[in-house]
């Protein structure tokens, strides 16, 4: 397949050579004829029926959001491959026609959202200066108008700037709706273009379930274009877009109400974390409704909603707000891309895209990467999957994405930091764990009158010494857990993490602090500490 792969991809850039002037492989064209391998014995070359086919470009991505404008970019301007990219016109709410350079991260998911938890947080942190001395005269106010005109005056910028970005790497930007015609062709706004490999990355889309009332439910997109900070929201969910929008809500003064079905909020979180979590959250106002689920919304005559929520025993309660969203998860992105019509199989269950373990489909052209494939919806995975893929089909080096180890984090109040196993499944899968646990007053609370705590944790198999999990509650959560993930990443154990000097004052470094077991499990069952 390398072989296949380095003859198009020259063939490529020197169609994209002036005419007169002599083409010269570029480093990475040279690096993938010299260090040419046997294909991988699970990659499928895309049959020819024994001619060497002509296709008018190398690689024709489905999606111009941070996945799909990194394989392009990087396949074009990297390796000199021949690309086109499809996306939708832009718009801050998407639909089927509606999208934009970016994707969902950049203009409806991950930067708006963290523009919106900045703009949350001074209600707070004008109480907490009070008690540091600070006189504010009057009552802080917010201007709702101005702070949406900047964040979409941002999105706007940052839709150009994606543009920019694929236009300087040499990648055709073609704006429409892509639809897979076979395994190498693709039809866009009524024409139609072909292509060697197809790479699938349209994302993901929310979804709201059906029950009673539903349509009066908006999304995430709708909650990030709200024209009135409500004076009551309900939320419905339990994973991180909700308790990251609660937090948001809670510090714009809304009355938050959190409607989750299991006991805790964050399913496949730690524990410890949950729980700490979702004490938290009620010190800073949200007020949760733990194993509780929506039965029927009813619009009243003023505009403001009653919502019917019921627990598994069937008691039900009605909560008036002027809101209602629902945050109950998101599923891929691939109603009426013609997928069918290219051999690409999807999960019966979720949907999702099938790949193998180098995002190859069913369909030996059409490969797939990011929340599509639904193997880990997060947008630096989308962003690694992507540079695995390049270097798979333009590098000469088949390459599986890693999706051990990597650091994430949740933006609510207070944030969540995380890397690795959590206690019950590191419990589960090394058998003999140590775990260290501390919980305490962060420095600036002393003096600010918060009542908010923060928890760090290790996780250690007890066997090899190696730190396996960390996870963190607290401000500044997601800042150190980067650091952290490079450290559970590499491999460090924890006699080398005790080594390290701490910083001081600061939190993080209780990280390299913690000398004794909170409580150790052998086994899979707790022994004494």
């Amino acid at each position: 397949m390398e072989g296949a792969i380095a003859r198009h991809t020259v063939a490529s850039a020197q169609r994209l050579c002036r005419p007169g002037k002599q083409w010269a492989a570029p480093p990475g064209l040279r690096r993938l004829h010299r260090n040419y391998r046997a294909p991988a014995a699970n990659l499928a070359e895309p049959s020819t029926n024994g001619a060497e086919k002509k296709y008018d470009y190398d690689l024709f991505c489905i999606g111009a959001g941070s996945g799909g404008v990194r394989a392009s970019r990087v396949a074009s301007g990297t390796y000199g491959a021949k690309v086109a990219v499809c996306e939708m016109p832009f718009s801050p709410i998407a639909s089927d026609e509606l999208g934009g350079a970016g994707g969902t991260c950049v203009l409806r998911g991950c930067v708006p959202k963290k523009l919106f938890v900045y703009c949350s947080t001074f209600s707070s942190e004008f109480k907490e200066a009070q008690g540091f001395g600070w006189h504010i005269p009057g009552q802080p106010s917010l201007d709702w108008p101005a702070f949406l005109s900047k964040k979409n005056k941002e999105l706007q910028r940052l839709n150009g700037v994606y543009k920019n970005l694929l236009n300087n790497s040499n990648v055709e930007f073609i704006e429409g709706r892509g639809k897979l015609v076979d395994a190498n062709t693709v039809e866009v706004a009524g024409k139609r273009y072909t292509a060697k490999n197809i790479l699938i990355a349209t994302g993901g889309r929310a979804v709201v379930p059906p029950f009673e009332g539903h349509e009066h439910c908006i999304i995430s997109d709708h909650a990030l274009e709200i024209q009135q900070v409500p004076k009551r929201i309900a939320i419905i969910g339990g994973g991180y877009i909700a308790v990251e929008f609660a937090g948001i809500f809670a510090g714009l003064g809304s009355e938050v109400h959190l409607v989750f079905r299991q006991d805790l909020p964050l399913r496949g979180f730690d524990e410890e974390v949950r729980k700490f979590a979702s004490e938290q959250y009620q010190e800073n106002g949200m007020t949760l409704h733990p194993g509780q689920s929506p039965t029927r919304v009813v619009k009243n005559d003023d505009g403001t909603f009653a919502v019917t929520v019921a627990s598994k025993a069937g008691e039900e309660t009605t909560l008036e707000v002027d809101v209602v969203m629902a945050a109950t998860g998101r599923k891929p992105n691939v109603r009426n891309l013609g997928l069918e019509a290219a051999g690409v199989k999807l999960h019966e269950k979720t949907g999702a895209i099938v790949v193998n373990d180098y995002s190859q489909s069913t369909a030996p052209s059409v490969w797939a990467i990011g929340d599509v494939t639904e193997r880990m919806a997060l947008t630096p995975v989308a962003l690694m999957e992507a540079m695995a893929l390049t270097k798979t089909l333009f590098g000469g080096q088949p390459t599986k994405p890693d999706h051990t180890y990597v650091p994430t984090a949740v933006f609510s109040n207070p944030q969540i930091g995380t890397v690795g196993y959590t206690e019950e499944q590191a419990a589960e899968k090394f058998g003999d764990i140590d775990v260290y646990s501390s919980s305490f007053r962060p420095m600036k609370n002393t003096i600010s009158g918060s009542p908010g705590k923060m928890l760090m944790k290790l996780i250690v198999d007890a066997n090899t010494d190696r730190l396996v999990g960390c996870h963190m509650v607290g401000p500044d959560s997601a800042e150190i857990m980067q650091g952290m993930g490079v450290a559970v990443k590499m491999g460090v154990t924890k006699s080398q993490l005790d080594s390290v000097v701490g910083i001081h004052p600061s939190a993080a470094e209780e990280f390299v602090t913690m000398r004794s077991a909170t409580r150790k499990i052998r086994a899979k069952q707790p022994v004494a500490a």
